[in-house]
C-alpha cells in the first residue's frame, strides 16, 4: 500500500532531542519531510539531527536550541522554519516535563499534591500548557495565510489525567487536550486542522527514568508515533481536525483509512460533555461532527 506522502512538508517537532518527540522527527525526515528539530538541550537536538542526516534523502533538517517557554524563542523557531527551510506547514507540540521533575523517583516515592515545590510545579506548567500555546500562537498565522496546516498535540490517556500523585503533569495534559478541541472549532473552515496524538501506555523514554524500576521492555515504544504522524502531516489527512490518535493501535499494515477509524476517538470525550449537559450521548468511536476519516 502506498504510504502517506510528506515530502516538502516543513514541520516544527518539539522535545526533538529525545523519546517520542525524536522518534517523530526521524520518521517525518525518513518519509521526505524538512523538519526542525528542537529542543531546549542544545546536544539532544544536534543528536537527533545528525541521525536524521544519516538517512541520505532530500530532507532537510536544522537543529534549533528554544525554550518552548519563551514567546520570542518560539517566534524566532517560526522564523527560523520559514526562512531556513522555505515555508511551514505543521508542528508538533511534544515537549514535557513529568512527574521526576519533581521528584526523581516519583514512580517508586509517590508525590502527593501538597509535598511538590511549588518552582518546580510551576515549570512543569510552564512547559506542558504555556509551550504548545506559545509555538501554536506564532505559528497559525502563518498557517492561515495559506490556507493549510497542521497542529498536533501530545497529550495523555484520561486515566494518566485524573491519576493520584500525578499534579501537575495529568493536569496540565488535561488542559492540553481541552485547548486542542478550543483550537480545533477556532480553526475550523481555515484549512488547519488540530489533532491529538499519544503512544497509548507508558512510553520507554526519558520521563520514566532508569531507576523508575518500570520493565523497559513492556513500556511501548517511540515509534508508534511514526505512521501517525506522517499520516497527520499529510495530504491524506485533510479534513480531519479535532481527533484524538493512540499511536499503540495504530496499524502500519492496514490502510489509512482503516488504521484511523481503529485508533481514532473526538477529542476530550464529547459523551462526558454531553451526558452531563443532559444530552444524548455522543459514541466516542464515532468522529465529531464535519471530520472525515
Amino acid at each position: 500500500m502506498s504510504l502517506p506522502d510528506v515530502r516538502g512538508k516543513k514541520v516544527i517537532v518539539t522535545g526533538a532531542g529525545s523519546g517520542l518527540g525524536r522518534a517523530m522527527a526521524l520518521g517525518l525526515c525518513e518519509a521526505g519531510a524538512d523538519v526542525l528539530v528542537l529542543d531546549i538541550a542544545e546536544d539532544r537536538a544536534s543528536d537527533t539531527a545528525a541521525a536524521a542526516q544519516r538517512y541520505n534523502n532530500s530532507s532537510r533538517v536544522i537543529a534549533f536550541r528554544c525554550d518552548v517557554r519563551c514567546t520570542d524563542d518560539c517566534g524566532l523557531a517560526v522564523a527560523a522554519t520559514i526562512s531556513q527551510l522555505g515555508g511551514l506547514h505543521g508542528i508538533v507540540n511534544c515537549a514535557g516535563l513529568g512527574m521526576p521533575h519533581l521528584r526523581r523517583n516519583a514512580h517508586a516515592e509517590p508525590v502527593r499534591f501538597w509535598e511538590a515545590d511549588p518552582d518546580r510545579w510551576q515549570e512543569i506548567v510552564d512547559v506542558n500548557i504555556r509551550g504548545p500555546f506559545l509555538l501554536a500562537r506564532a505559528a497559525t498565522p502563518h498557517l492561515i495565510a495559506q490556507g493549510w496546516g497542521r497542529i498536533v498535540n501530545v497529550t495523555t490517556s484520561f486515566n494518566t489525567m485524573i491519576r493520584t500523585a500525578n499534579m501537575p503533569y495529568g493536569q496540565t495534559k488535561a488542559a492540553l487536550e481541552a485547548a486542542s478541541a478550543s483550537w480545533a472549532e477556532d480553526l475550523r473552515g481555515k484549512g488547519v486542522s488540530v489533532n491529538v496524538l499519544i503512544p497509548g501506555g507508558a512510553a520507554d523514554t526519558r520521563m520514566i527514568p532508569e531507576e523508575s524500576g518500570y520493565d523497559r521492555s513492556k513500556l511501548v515504544n517511540p515509534k508508534v508515533m511514526v505512521a501517525p504522524i506522517r499520516w497527520l502531516m499529510s495530504s491524506e489527512s485533510d479534513g480531519v481536525t479535532g481527533m484524538r490518535f493512540v499511536g499503540r493501535r495504530w496499524s502500519p499494515d492496514l490502510a489509512w483509512q482503516e488504521a484511523a477509524k481503529a485508533s481514532g476517538a473526538p477529542i476530550a470525550w464529547p459523551a462526558l460533555a454531553a451526558e452531563a449537559a443532559g444530552g444524548q450521548p455522543v459514541s466516542s468511536a464515532s468522529p465529531a461532527s464535519g471530520v472525515r476519516i
